[in-house]
């Protein structure tokens, strides 16, 4: 999958794991923007939950939400 993603998109993919030794919040390197874009993801009420039966529907409806995210910063 790394080797898929370098190859293909020209970029890095690294892992970015919480510290063993710390049990309290840490901030992450840009962790907020992968956790940010689940949450635009869940004002889409049909993300909300695992609706469809197919992998492709489930992929059809994340791209529809981020048009519609995309169409109304646009407007």
């Amino acid at each position: 999958m790394l080797e898929w993603a370098a190859e293909r998109f020209q970029f890095v993919l690294s892992v970015v794991l919480r510290p063993k030794e710390s049990r309290r919040f840490v901030l992450l390197p840009r962790r907020w923007v992968v956790e940010r874009t689940f949450a635009w993801l869940n004002l889409s009420r049909r993300l909300s939950k695992d609706y469809e039966r197919l992998m492709s529907s489930s992929e059809t409806w994340i791209y529809l939400a981020m048009i519609k995210l995309m169409a109304n910063r646009l407007a």
